[in-house]
Protein backbone atom coordinates (compact mmCIF):
# COMPACT_ATOMS: atom_id res chain seq x y z
CA UNK A 1 0.00 0.00 0.00
CA UNK A 2 2.76 2.58 0.63
CA UNK A 3 4.38 1.84 -2.36
CA UNK A 4 1.26 2.65 -4.32
CA UNK A 5 1.22 5.78 -2.05
CA UNK A 6 4.46 6.88 -3.34
CA UNK A 7 4.11 6.02 -6.69
CA UNK A 8 0.64 8.39 -6.53
CA UNK A 9 2.52 10.89 -4.99
CA UNK A 10 5.47 10.56 -7.04
CA UNK A 11 3.09 11.15 -10.25
CA UNK A 12 1.10 13.79 -8.58
CA UNK A 13 4.39 16.21 -8.32
CA UNK A 14 5.28 15.64 -11.35
CA UNK A 15 2.15 16.78 -13.23
CA UNK A 16 1.60 20.04 -11.19
CA UNK A 17 5.08 20.43 -12.10
CA UNK A 18 5.09 19.81 -15.73
CA UNK A 19 1.47 22.27 -15.90
CA UNK A 20 3.97 24.95 -14.40
CA UNK A 21 5.27 27.48 -16.57
CA UNK A 22 7.66 29.01 -13.93
CA UNK A 23 11.41 28.03 -14.53
CA UNK A 24 13.47 28.05 -17.05
CA UNK A 25 12.61 27.78 -20.87
CA UNK A 26 14.85 27.07 -24.17
CA UNK A 27 14.22 29.69 -26.82
CA UNK A 28 13.80 28.28 -30.50
CA UNK A 29 14.65 30.87 -33.69
CA UNK A 30 12.25 30.41 -35.99
CA UNK A 31 13.83 30.17 -39.28
CA UNK A 32 16.91 27.88 -38.31
CA UNK A 33 14.94 25.90 -35.49
CA UNK A 34 18.29 26.12 -33.49
CA UNK A 35 18.46 26.90 -29.43
CA UNK A 36 19.37 30.77 -28.89
CA UNK A 37 19.08 31.57 -25.35
CA UNK A 38 17.06 30.21 -21.73
CA UNK A 39 14.31 32.67 -20.64
CA UNK A 40 13.47 32.43 -16.82
CA UNK A 41 9.91 32.70 -15.51
CA UNK A 42 9.68 33.67 -12.41
CA UNK A 43 6.13 34.80 -10.32
CA UNK A 44 6.28 38.08 -8.71
CA UNK A 45 3.78 40.30 -7.06
CA UNK A 46 1.21 37.63 -8.31
CA UNK A 47 2.26 38.45 -11.78
CA UNK A 48 4.88 36.09 -14.57
CA UNK A 49 7.73 37.96 -15.83
CA UNK A 50 10.52 36.25 -17.87
CA UNK A 51 14.19 37.26 -18.29
CA UNK A 52 17.14 36.36 -20.67
CA UNK A 53 19.21 34.26 -18.18
CA UNK A 54 21.51 32.98 -20.60
CA UNK A 55 22.09 33.63 -24.40
CA UNK A 56 23.47 30.36 -25.83
CA UNK A 57 25.97 31.30 -28.87
CA UNK A 58 29.43 32.51 -27.15
CA UNK A 59 29.51 35.06 -29.99
CA UNK A 60 26.07 36.63 -28.97
CA UNK A 61 26.46 37.16 -25.52
CA UNK A 62 27.48 40.70 -24.76
CA UNK A 63 24.83 42.07 -27.87
CA UNK A 64 22.97 45.19 -26.82
CA UNK A 65 19.22 45.78 -27.68
CA UNK A 66 20.30 48.91 -29.95
CA UNK A 67 16.46 49.24 -30.85
CA UNK A 68 15.00 49.62 -27.77
CA UNK A 69 13.39 52.36 -26.42
CA UNK A 70 13.51 53.88 -22.97
CA UNK A 71 15.36 52.15 -19.95
CA UNK A 72 16.30 48.92 -22.26
CA UNK A 73 18.16 51.25 -25.17
CA UNK A 74 21.46 49.71 -25.51
CA UNK A 75 21.01 47.59 -22.78
CA UNK A 76 22.49 44.09 -22.63
CA UNK A 77 20.15 41.18 -23.80
CA UNK A 78 21.70 38.86 -21.30
CA UNK A 79 19.89 39.50 -18.04
CA UNK A 80 17.16 41.57 -19.68
CA UNK A 81 13.37 41.11 -18.84
CA UNK A 82 11.19 40.15 -21.92
CA UNK A 83 8.04 38.39 -20.43
CA UNK A 84 5.61 41.51 -18.37
CA UNK A 85 3.17 41.09 -16.38
CA UNK A 86 1.32 38.24 -17.17
CA UNK A 87 -1.92 36.99 -15.29
CA UNK A 88 -3.19 33.77 -15.02
CA UNK A 89 -6.61 33.19 -16.88
CA UNK A 90 -7.83 29.67 -16.91
CA UNK A 91 -5.00 27.95 -18.47
CA UNK A 92 -3.05 30.48 -20.26
CA UNK A 93 -0.96 33.66 -19.21
CA UNK A 94 -2.58 37.16 -20.92
CA UNK A 95 -2.58 40.32 -20.58
CA UNK A 96 1.68 40.88 -20.78
CA UNK A 97 4.09 41.79 -22.70
CA UNK A 98 6.85 40.37 -24.84
CA UNK A 99 9.70 42.35 -26.18
CA UNK A 100 11.77 41.04 -28.99
CA UNK A 101 15.21 41.94 -28.19
CA UNK A 102 16.31 41.85 -32.05
CA UNK A 103 14.03 44.17 -33.45
CA UNK A 104 13.22 46.53 -30.21
CA UNK A 105 9.83 46.54 -30.30
CA UNK A 106 7.19 45.20 -27.40
CA UNK A 107 3.93 43.23 -28.08
CA UNK A 108 0.60 42.00 -26.31
CA UNK A 109 1.45 38.45 -25.62
CA UNK A 110 0.13 35.55 -23.71
CA UNK A 111 1.82 32.00 -22.99
CA UNK A 112 0.15 28.79 -22.54
CA UNK A 113 1.43 25.32 -21.80
CA UNK A 114 0.93 22.61 -25.05
CA UNK A 115 -1.78 20.84 -24.34
CA UNK A 116 -0.24 17.21 -26.08
CA UNK A 117 3.15 18.53 -24.16
CA UNK A 118 3.51 20.21 -20.98
CA UNK A 119 7.01 20.80 -21.81
CA UNK A 120 6.36 23.10 -24.63
CA UNK A 121 5.50 26.72 -23.78
CA UNK A 122 3.56 28.31 -26.30
CA UNK A 123 4.61 31.96 -26.51
CA UNK A 124 2.26 34.37 -28.99
CA UNK A 125 3.12 37.68 -29.53
CA UNK A 126 0.08 39.82 -31.77
CA UNK A 127 -0.82 43.88 -32.53
CA UNK A 128 -5.16 43.62 -33.09
CA UNK A 129 -5.32 40.32 -34.82
CA UNK A 130 -2.02 39.76 -36.15
CA UNK A 131 0.35 37.15 -34.19
CA UNK A 132 3.25 34.77 -34.66
CA UNK A 133 3.59 31.85 -31.84
CA UNK A 134 6.72 30.72 -30.99
CA UNK A 135 7.34 26.73 -29.04
CA UNK A 136 9.92 27.26 -26.33
CA UNK A 137 11.28 23.67 -24.66
CA UNK A 138 11.41 23.54 -20.83
CA UNK A 139 14.97 23.26 -19.41
CA UNK A 140 14.99 19.41 -17.62
CA UNK A 141 17.40 19.60 -14.85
Amino acid sequence: MKFVLIIVSLLSLNLIYSQNVVGEWKTIDDDSGVAKSIVEIYKEDGQLFGKVKRILREDKRDVRCTQCEGKRKNKKVEGMVILRNFTKEDDEFTDGTITDPENGKTYDAKIWLNEDDPNTLMVRGYISFLYRTQEWKRVED
